[in-house]
């Protein structure tokens, strides 16, 4: 079969998988181009509050393809990144579903969504130094940022892998699930529920009041956000059920 990004739009969630076996999901400029493609459409379809992203089994992504790699100039390496980027800036809520191998340009992959969950034999390895290779795609950054300097040194520096447990104690991932796409699945349902509009407007907002100073600075940040929803057709409705429901139950 041919390798492919195999996307599901199904009950408010876009299932993207990374589908190519044969390589244990290594990521091909074709492939690369694909997610960021599947990832787009995803955000255009106004059915879908949020993402899920992972890898055939029993992988999740091995990396960049080492053929388009050892052949790229600045812009072919800009292509490789441009799938795992794509998740990165997505204005949904984004979850990797981590169940096997994120290595390399995978380990970005993963790095890139809100939330990872790990399967009980994923693993997150940097592989960069092994290969000769300086880390690419913003690694470095989403490293310190996600488990701080000490972990991103020692998996950037020292080729440290993180097994599940490692990932959920360094806070890389956020827990251990047997099987992380229902896992995630479940997890994206309270986004699913909620206004599609105040959902992309809170991803927003964490953005933005992510590099802020103060507490003073985020409540300015999130102030016309939450003017817009009070004033919500979508606000109103589950204002008068909840006010319905306490009538109901003096």
């Amino acid at each position: 079969m041919t390798d492919s990004i195999v996307s599901e739009h199904s009950a408010g969630i876009a299932l993207l998988t990374v589908d190519a076996p044969g390589s244990r999901n290594a990521l091909t400029l074709e492939l690369s181009a694909q997610l960021a493609a599947a990832v787009e459409a995803a955000e255009r379809d106004e059915t879908v509050h949020a993402v899920v992203v992972t890898g055939t089994p029993p992988a999740f992504c091995a990396g960049a393809d080492l053929s388009a790699l050892g052949q790229a100039d600045e812009a072919g390496l800009r292509a490789i990144y441009e799938g795992f980027l794509a998740v990165a800036r997505c204005g949904l809520p984004t979850i990797a579903a981590v169940n096997g191998a994120a290595v390399g340009a995978g380990l970005n992959l993963a790095l890139a969504a809100d939330v990872r969950l790990a399967g009980p034999r994923a693993k997150f390895v940097a592989r960069f130094l092994e290969l000769g290779l300086h880390p690419g795609g913003g690694m470095t950054w989403m490293t310190q940022r996600l488990a701080g300097p000490q972990v991103a040194a020692a998996m950037t520096l020292f080729g440290q892998p993180l097994d599940a447990e490692a990932a959920v104690r360094s806070g890389l991932a956020l827990s251990i699930e047997n099987d992380v796409v229902t896992a995630a699945k479940e997890l994206a349902a309270p986004a699913v529920a909620a206004p599609r509009e105040a959902l992309l407007a809170t991803k927003r907002s964490l953005r933005t009041t992510a590099s802020l100073a103060t507490h003073a600075d985020a409540v300015d940040v999130e102030i016309q956000p939450q003017l817009a929803s009070l004033a919500s057709p979508e606000f109103a409705e589950r204002l008068a059920a909840i006010q319905a429901r306490i009538r109901s139950h003096p």
